[in-house]
């Protein structure tokens, strides 16, 4: 055998065992939608009888029906009737497990499938991709699974959103810790030390206790593990008391080394001097900014917030919609009990009755439960948007636990994917546009992804990230959820197959 047959068969050999990367490259499908309304997500008049026009990934032209080719040989899809957006974005999702809060079914949920975590990621993912998103942002959960998953759709190895993570909330110490979900971490298990461990990955709460140059290094250490962005604890994760993080010098210690990455900073900071100091540190992005320890917004912060061009990643999907018809039964209720408790019973004619104030307690539990938090965070939300801030959406939206670990069935608008359409949904009821509401779902989350010269909006040169609706979604933005096809980097995408390995979820 020669010595190029040989290594010939070398090539052809690399090439097998290298699937699917050394392959030939099949040829791009052209695909042409003709005559639908474009949405374009900047904001502006939609086009009607529009064409626009697919090659492999990205937007090759868009323009009216009229004077825009459809090229030889493309797949055309009919959109007569129908109105085009961008893919949406939700920057603010956790698609892994994390084990802790609001209940005891989420640990059993991450022991039962803690071999399977990465699988449970893919599945979360999958959800939004099949309601339109297309663009996810993971802001807590565990790094290296969401690093397999992200990686394993970005090289095609599987299906899925794009995917970004930061893994944990630097500076809080996973999940079964006072940090994340208030417990001490005197009686853990061996199982729950592992797991928040895991989560945290080196940057739990010893960072809270370090020199400003201790903490510039250990930064950088977890900035090598591959995290896209970094969320940083500002304040306790949870309110009363909010307690704040980092002190000035060691929030812009993170905020500086994140930047010479070329990263984002995020934070989350609930009460108004945290996020004063964080906004000031220099971060580029707030998760669910309207949580301001149930105070309202003074006209300085917003200021500051505005003028700064910070991105508001806003958690509204439990605050609009559903979950504020839920919300205003749950006081209508409490209100009633109130009125009842103090009334006399057949016991208390025997007792001396005694006058007396309520205790502080006693007061902030009948706040809580009269829904004074939801009612502010309503109102810093409209604040936001009234102040001109840059808005998009940060739904939190989780897997949660199989529903063989619930007792009561999971809120439709913390679910993955449709979650995310009922928060663009809430941002009209919020006082939007439909148009600024597709925009902050589209165009502003491309913007917090650092991403818009790629997706974001409708236009040539752009991943073809789209989703053809059967109705006008500025007629009625739940129109939304009228979906007729979603496309994902030219790829049409077979919703109704989707997740591709059921779990959790159902197809």
């Amino acid at each position: 055998m020669s010595v190029r047959s040989i290594l010939a068969s070398l090539l052809v050999f690399t090439c097998c065992a290298m699937l699917p990367y050394c392959l030939p490259a099949a040829a791009q499908e052209t695909i042409a939608i003709v005559g639908a309304t474009v949405i374009d997500g900047n904001g502006g008049e939609p086009l009607s009888d529009a064409t626009v026009v697919v090659e492999g990934a990205r937007i090759v032209s868009v323009g009216p029906s009229a004077s825009t080719a459809v090229p030889d040989g493309a797949r055309v899809i009919d959109g007569a009737g129908k109105f085009l957006t961008p893919g949406f974005v939700d920057t603010n999702v956790h698609t892994s497990l994390y084990g802790a809060g609001f209940g005891k079914h989420r640990k059993e949920n991450a022991v039962f499938y803690w071999e399977r975590g990465a699988e449970i990621a893919l599945e979360a993912a999958q959800m939004h991709l099949k309601h339109g998103v297309t663009h996810l942002r993971d802001s807590y959960g565990q790094l290296p699974q969401l690093i397999e998953v992200r990686d394993a759709i970005a090289e095609g190895r599987e299906i899925g959103p794009r995917l970004q993570v930061a893994g944990n909330i630097v500076g809080w110490g996973g999940a079964f810790s006072v940090t994340f979900s208030l417990i001490a971490d005197t009686d853990l298990s061996l199982w729950e030390e592992q797991f928040s461990d895991h989560l945290a990955q080196g940057a739990g709460e010893d960072l809270m206790d370090m020199y400003p140059e201790e903490l510039r290094v250990a930064i950088n250490d977890y900035l090598d593990k591959g995290v896209d962005f970094v969320k940083y604890g500002g304040s306790s994760h949870w309110s009363y008391p909010t307690m704040i993080g980092f002190s000035p010098e060691a929030q812009r210690v993170i905020v500086e080394e994140t930047h010479r990455r070329g990263l984002v900073a995020e934070t989350h900071a609930t009460n108004p001097e945290s996020l004063r100091l964080a906004v000031e540190a220099g971060i580029d992005l707030i998760q669910h900014p309207e949580v301001l320890a149930g105070r309202p917004y003074s006209d300085e912060l917003l200021a500051q917030i505005r003028e700064r061009g910070v991105i508001c990643s806003m958690l509204v999907n439990t605050i609009t919609g559903a979950a504020w018809e839920q919300h205003l039964e749950d006081v209508a209720a409490a209100e009633a009990r109130l009125a009842s408790e103090g009334r006399s019973a057949e016991w208390g004619r025997l007792r001396r009755p005694v006058e007396r104030e309520k205790t502080s307690f006693e007061l902030r539990r009948e706040r809580n439960a009269l829904g004074h938090g939801n009612a502010m965070r309503r109102q810093n939300a409209k604040s936001l948007i009234d102040a001109g801030c840059i808005v998009t959406l940060g739904t939190d939206n989780f897997p949660a636990a199989d529903i063989q670990f619930l007792r009561e069935p999971k809120p439709i608008w913390q679910e993955p994917g449709i979650g995310t359409l009922m928060a663009i949904e809430g941002l009209v009821e919020l006082g939007m546009t439909p148009s600024e509401a597709i925009m902050a779902g589209t165009r502003n989350g491309a913007v917090a992804a650092r991403g818009l010269d790629d997706f974001g909006t409708i236009e040539a040169g752009k991943f073809a990230d789209l989703v053809l609706l059967d109705a006008n979604p500025l007629d009625d933005i739940r129109n939304i959820r009228r979906q007729a096809m979603v496309m994902k980097e030219g790829k049409v995408i077979d919703v109704d197959a989707l997740p591709t390995s059921p779990i959790m979820f159902v197809r």
